[in-house]
Formats: structure tokens, C-alpha cells, sequence
């Protein structure tokens, strides 16, 4: 009989992990299983494996507790039993539960025949008696409901017609609330067809053999990186006079950034996250193999950044540009002095694998993790300067305001926080989504942006498939955008703060305006959407899609 071996369970184990969602798990099982160094081709494997299996096995185990000793046949009344059933008992005890069962099953039938035969002689009975009454009353009432249909027919026409237009009017009512299609789904569709963006104004950028996990625009210009599943990151040009052809398989439009020699899509080189410094003349890289590496603009390895000790799941530039800190699957954090191509301070405060950074300053900020807590933490300084315990699952992600004044975070627990660096409790709790909240990001409004004059923002996106806006002063939300169908990843403000865009996995780019949460442009891709982002200039959109390409959006309303 064959039989699967441990690698084989690691590897349909990791792939189901992914496939649901469960992002920081697969990770973590990826990198201490050493799925990069098994054989297994991972496109032979169609999604779903692991529940097919387990499905197979259950049904076995099923037909096997089935068959007679006598026989090879299946009984004619097959049992299906429970799945903890299949899972916890061997066949013996199976079998002996299906001997119960039909041993029940027919007691119960004799009771049940014992019960319709006395069942029908009763109804015999009492239908006999209301044969009788009706007679009687027939008789006594024939004259008088004769008169009364004579003094009331023009009336009872009249009336005929009237309800009948009445049950009309009803049945339109209730097909559109309970017969018909769901009132949010009307509305979405129809929205789609009046605001589809055309592929006119779409270039869909090829050349990456995985699924592209990040992406992110220069804020020198014209520069757009991504990073992907097949251990490269791209550097792409897109200028206003670039035609839609000359970037689909043109090589003189991109530079690709190699973490590999030689052969590509080696899972421990997955590139998980990048980011531009301030001036866009550098880009840095994080990896699943642990390393930070740094880039020209002209694709040069400038150095690569060595210490971590698990894969980088988060990576910021300082506004200065000469710190870059790294958060890791290893539990730490890491400031890297970027002249000195060292690290200069690593912090090791967390319990569980660190999932995001952000900066708050030149030398402070922020760290989240698995462990439920965020730490604020300050370049020279060897203990946390603040500590934020609140959240009762895996913090996914942290932002400071504009200002650096205020802290949001979000979490597994299906809650959104603001904290202030005056206190230790939250200074709002934000639970009004119904699933986890896998990212947040501020709006570049309010104090200390160009938009000093416009109300700052906070919103919020969620595995419940919908986006939602905070006001955050008042820790109240102002509305609730619902369109998309499957789980939200990420959200991006435009630079000027009147619109929104939001990528989900149900392969849908939406841009929301801010002033009516309506959908004012969508976009439909071949794959779930990871990341979107805008370019400094605000009418362009890039999205980075599970299909292996990013798209770009030109936006002018």
C-alpha cells in the first residue's frame, strides 16, 4: 500500500494554510518544515488538495464500516456516520455503531407503524363527525347565503379586481427583498457597469512567474516596484507616453532584481515586502530568507543586510533615509545604519514573530506581532519607551498618523485601536467589523500634510469583505464600504484624500469618493489583489495580483 510521507503532509498542510488565508501560519510552517528544499513541484498540486484528501479518506473509513463481514457488497441501508466519528473510532467500533444504529432504527419503525395505524382509525373517525356537522349546517344556511350573494355581486366584482392588483404590488415587494438578488448585490452590479474602468486605460505588466506580493511607487516619479513569489523584485518605467504594448514583455521597460543565482521561484527567496526612501533613489527589499538587500534605481545590489534569523515579513525607510528597520519571523526587529551597511540595534522584546514596523520619527517607532502586544521603541534606547497590551489576537498591522502624534493598529480579534503615546489604554476601540482586520492605513490629511484643512481619517480593511472609515477624534465610524465579496488586503488614499482604492481577493479594484463612500471607478483582474498603491501624482493606481502581474490604473475624474 503506498503511503504519504511527512514532507508530502508538510507541503498540502502549508498550500491549504495558504489558500485560506492563514498568511502568518504558512509562513511559520514553510520556514521550520523547510518546504524551499522539498521536490514537490508546487503546480502539479491543485488548490484544495488537502480537504480532497481528507474527504477521500473519511469516505474509505465510511464504506469500509459499511461493508458485512459476510459480504462484499454494501448494505442496502448504508450509515453514514459523523467525520469526528471516522476520525476518533477504528472500524470494529464502527461497525458495532452502525449495528446499533440499525437495531434503533428499527425499533423505531415498528413504533412508528403502531402509531399510524391508531394515527389513521382517529383521523377515520373524526373525519366521519365533520362530514356530518357540514351537512347539518348546509341545510340551515342554503336560503340565506343565496340572498346575500344576490344584494352583493356588483360589490364582490368590484373588490375582485382591487385585490388582485394588490397581490401584485406584494409579490414585487417580496421577490425584491427575499425572491430576488441580494439589495447590495443590485447595487454593486449595477455600479460596475457604469464605472468598469476600460482596458484602454489599463497596462497589465508581465514577466513575473509567481504571485506578486507587493508593489509600491517612487516618490521621485515615474518608477514602479513589485515584489513577487519567484524571488525577484522588478523595477518597472511608466510614463505618461508609454503604450499599453511596449510594456507587456518589454525588457527595455524593466529591470528585474535577482535574490537568487540562476534558477528562480525558490520559496526561502520569496520577496515579501520592499519600500523606497524619501528622495526614490534607493529601494530595499525584505526576503524569506531573512536578508534585506538594497537597490539602485538602475538595478544595482548596493549591499545586502545579514542577522535576521527568519523570514522579513515588514520593512520601513526613516524620512531621513539613513536608518531601515526590519521586522521578522525570528520575533526581533532590526535598525540598520544604511551608510555603515550594518545593523545597529536589534530588539528583541517580542514573544512571537514580529508582523509589522512603522516609523514614528527619525529614531522612534513602532513594532506588532503574534504575541497579541506593540512595543514603541527608540533607537540607543535598550527597553521599550512605551508598551501597548490591549488586543487579544495577532496585531497584523501598525501606522502612526501624519502628525506621529497618534498610533493605529488591528488585529485578529476583530478590533481596531488608536493609542496615544500619553497614556497606556487605548484611546479608542473600533469594533464594528465582523471578521479580522488585516490592514489600516491613514488618510494624508489633518495636521502635518499637504491637506492641513481636511478632516484625518483612519480605514480599516477586513476578511468581512468591507471598508470602513473612523473618525478618529470622536472614535465613531462614519460609513461602511461594502463591495467587494471576499476578503479586503489592502487600501491606499489618494494623495489629495478625496478617494479611496481597495483590493480584494475577489480580484476587484474599487475607488471610493470620500465625500458619499460611493464607487466612482472599478477594475476586474485574473487574481486576487494584494496591494494597491498611488503614485505620488495621484492618476495613477498600481495593484499587485496572485496571477503573477501587476496592473495600472489611470485614474482622472
Amino acid at each position: 500500500m503506498t503511503s504519504i510521507t511527512s514532507v508530502e503532509l508538510n507541503y498540502l498542510v502549508f498550500r491549504y494554510l495558504q489558500e485560506s488565508g492563514f498568511t502568518h501560519s504558512a509562513f511559520a510552517l514553510g520556514y521550520e518544515a523547510g518546504i524551499n528544499k522539498c521536490t514537490i513541484d508546487g503546480n502539479l498540486v491543485p488548490p484544495g488538495a488537502l480537504i480532497t484528501f481528507v474527504q477521500k479518506g473519511l469516505h474509505y473509513l465510511e464504506m469500509e464500516a459499511n461493508l458485512s463481514n459476510s459480504e462484499t457488497d454494501m448494505d442496502e441501508d448504508f450509515s453514514f456516520l459523523q467525520p469526528l466519528d471516522l476520525i476518533t473510532k477504528d472500524v470494529s467500533e464502527l461497525q458495532q455503531m452502525i449495528k446499533e444504529k440499525k437495531k434503533n432504527q428499527q425499533k423505531g419503525r415498528d413504533k412508528n407503524l403502531d402509531r399510524e395505524n391508531e394515527g389513521e382509525l382517529k383521523q377515520a373517525r373524526e373525519r366521519e363527525r365533520q362530514t356530518r356537522e357540514r351537512e347539518r349546517e348546509k341545510d340551515g344556511v342554503r336560503t340565506e347565503d343565496k340572498e346575500r350573494e344576490k344584494q352583493h355581486e356588483d360589490h364582490t366584482d368590484i373588490k375582485k379586481v382591487t385585490d388582485q392588483e394588490d397581490m401584485v404590488i406584494v409579490k414585487h415587494e417580496e421577490n425584491g427583498i427575499c425572491g430576488g438578488a441580494d439589495p447590495m448585490d443590485i447595487l454593486t452590479t449595477s455600479i460596475s457597469e457604469a464605472c468598469e474602468i476600460p482596458n484602454s486605460d489599463v497596462i497589465v505588466l508581465e514577466g513575473h512567474t509567481s504571485e506578486v506580493c507587493a508593489c509600491a511607487w517612487s516618490p521621485a516619479g515615474s518608477l514602479l516596484a513589485s515584489g513577487s513569489g519567484d524571488s525577484t523584485a522588478r523595477i518597472w518605467t511608466i510614463a505618461d507616453e508609454t503604450s499599453r504594448s511596449s510594456l507587456q514583455n518589454g525588457p527595455s521597460n524593466v529591470l528585474v532584481l535577482k535574490h537568487v543565482k540562476g534558477k528562480t521561484n525558490e520559496k526561502n527567496k520569496d520577496v515579501t515586502t520592499l519600500d523606497w526612501n524619501g528622495d526614490g533613489t534607493l529601494l530595499a527589499t525584505g526576503s524569506y530568507d531573512g536578508q534585506a538587500r538594497i537597490w539602485s534605481t538602475n538595478g544595482e545590489l548596493k549591499s545586502i543586510l545579514s542577522k535576521h534569523k527568519g523570514p522579513i515579513f515588514s520593512l520601513k525607510w526613516n524620512k531621513k533615509g539613513d536608518y531601515i528597520l526590519t521586522g521578522s519571523f525570528d520575533k526581533t526587529a532590526i535598525v540598520w545604519d544604511v551608510k555603515a551597511e550594518e545593523w545597529k540595534q536589534q530588539f528583541e522584546f517580542h514573544s512571537g514573530p514580529t508582523l509589522d514596523v512603522d516609523w514614528r520619527n527619525n529614531v522612534s517607532f513602532a513594532t506588532s506581532s503574534t504575541d497579541n502586544m506593540i512595543y514603541v521603541c527608540k533607537v540607543g534606547e535598550t527597553h521599550p519607551i512605551k508598551i501597548f497590551p490591549g488586543h487579544k489576537g495577532e496585531v497584523n498591522c501598525v501606522k502612526w498618523d501624519p502628525a506621529g502624534s497618534l498610533l493605529a493598529s488591528c488585529s485578529d480579534d476583530i478590533t481596531a485601536k488608536v493609542w496615544s503615546m500619553k497614556q497606556e489604554k487605548f484611546v479608542h476601540d473600533l469594533r464594528e467589523h465582523a471578521k479580522e482586520i488585516y490592514t489600516i492605513r491613514w488618510s494624508p490629511t489633518g495636521p502635518g500634510t499637504n491637506n492641513p484643512n481636511k478632516q484625518l481619517l483612519l480605514a480599516s480593511a477586513s476578511f468581512d469583505s468591507t471598508v470602513k472609515l473612523w473618525d478618529v477624534e470622536l472614535g465613531k465610524l462614519i460609513c461602511s464600504l461594502n463591495g467587494h465579496r471576499d476578503p479586503v488586503y489592502s487600501v491606499a488614499f489618494s494623495p489629495n484624500g478625496e478617494y479611496l482604492v481597495s483590493g480584494s481577493l475577489d480580484r476587484s479594484m474599487h475607488i471610493w469618493s470620500l465625500k458619499d463612500g460611493k464607487i466612482v471607478k472599478t477594475y476586474t483582474g485574473n487574481g486576487g489583489i494584494f496591494e494597491v498603491c498611488w503614485n505620488k501624482e495621484g492618476d495613477k493606481i498600481a495593484a499587485s495580483f496572485a496571477n503573477n502581474t501587476v496592473c495600472v490604473l489611470d485614474f482622472r475624474m
